[in-house]
């Protein structure tokens, strides 16, 4: 697989990773993981398997100096769970001393995928930025923008990110190119290295959680960082992570446009209950009797692997349910019912929250 494979406009389904750490160069997130000085089960289970320079982050983390986690959204489409996790991840990050920027690719979305700035803004405020707040992020370290809206600074940063790389670069990263492609290369660029600027603070760690499908933007940028020296750019550092899968299979992807292969921040009781129920994917045998006797396979279990991968934060739980499963004490009956009570507890918690976070809109929409 090279970077003509990896498209970052439609996405790339990766089955090995270990193959493509070693053919990406992106380094073992395991390794790191006892440094990090608040325990995460996202770091500590695999969701984040692999980095670029996190050490760096580390470093600012334990020295109390200023840093940025920077992440965009894509304006189209209904908030699943599998988005939980980037919120999750600026909520932890915040914790930890980080400024988070929020990037609404409202400019990205209408070049490709011809969605009306309106909608986008509509969409990116209704179905993410709520749900964001409703996770837990703090206004007062959070830059939440649109690439439409941004500052004059920023809006020149992508045009002299153009004069740094050739057409021939960009065909050899991307494969076929148009022109609105070329433009959301750089966009994305800038927006990456934004936080940087002086009116921001000046040159700083920055941190991108980034699926592997977004690869080629992220080596563009770290390119063009080192050879923009009078801005004296932080290379920018990543954390990969793995896509939730879809609810029916560990190897399906889970899609707004599909609503049977997510559960969305905003589906009801009853709503959860028949999509585990009717469409998650079981590792257990075809009859009773079978299961009892061979067990089931908590590792292709849709419903195990959420249960790991985001609801279930105590280990000793989690090791009980993986083992009870596997030996056919647990019945895969019982196990989707785990799963139903833990999401449907979380979500009526942060429809709640979701209502509080309505009044604090105006604390996190930059106006310039």
């Amino acid at each position: 697989m090279d970077n003509k494979v990896i498209d970052p406009w439609k996405g790339t389904e990766i089955k090995d990773y270990k193959r493509i750490m070693a053919e990406f160069g992106i380094e073992d997130m395991s390794k790191l993981v006892d440094q990090l000085p608040v325990k995460n089960p996202y770091f500590f289970r695999g969701v984040i398997f692999g980095h670029k320079d996190f050490k760096v982050i580390l470093d600012a983390v334990k020295n109390k100096k200023p840093f940025v986690m920077m992440t965009g959204l894509m304006p189209s489409g209904r908030f699943h769970i599998g988005h939980k996790i980037i919120a999750d991840l600026m909520v932890y990050f915040q914790e930890l001393g980080a400024e988070c920027y929020i990037c609404v690719a409202d400019i990205e979305s209408y070049l490709t995928r011809n969605i009306s700035l309106e909608e986008g803004r509509n969409v990116a405020i209704e179905e993410y930025l709520l749900n964001y707040i409703a996770s837990g992020l703090k206004p007062s370290k959070t830059r939440f923008y649109f690439q439409s809206e941004g500052s004059k600074n920023y809006m020149n940063l992508s045009k002299f990110i153009a004069g740094r790389t050739t057409f021939n670069e960009l065909k050899a990263i991307y494969g076929d190119l148009t022109p609105q492609k070329i433009v959301s290369a750089f966009t994305q660029v800038a927006d990456i290295l934004h936080p940087q600027l002086k009116e921001n603070g000046g040159p700083k760690p920055v941190v991108v959680p980034v699926g592997v499908d977004q690869l080629p933007h992220l080596n563009l940028c770290r390119d063009i960082a080192g050879r923009m020296r009078e801005y004296k750019f932080v290379s920018p550092s990543a954390i990969f992570t793995k896509l939730i899968p879809g609810l029916k299979g560990i190897h399906t992807k889970m899609s707004s446009s599909d609503p049977d292969s997510a559960i969305f921040l905003t589906d009801d009781e009853r709503t959860v209950e028949n999509k585990i129920k009717k469409y998650a994917f079981s590792g257990g045998q075809a009859s009773l009797e079978e299961h009892r006797k061979k067990g089931g396979n908590p590792d292709v279990d849709v419903s195990f692997q959420y249960l790991k991968l985001l609801f279930e934060p105590d280990d000793k739980k989690l090791d009980k349910i993986y083992n009870d499963y596997k030996s056919g004490k647990l019945l895969t009956s019982e196990l989707k019912e785990i799963l139903i009570e833990k999401i449907n507890k979380f979500l009526k918690i942060h429809r709640a929250n979701r209502e509080k976070a309505k009044k604090m809109l105006d604390k996190f929409i930059i106006k310039n």
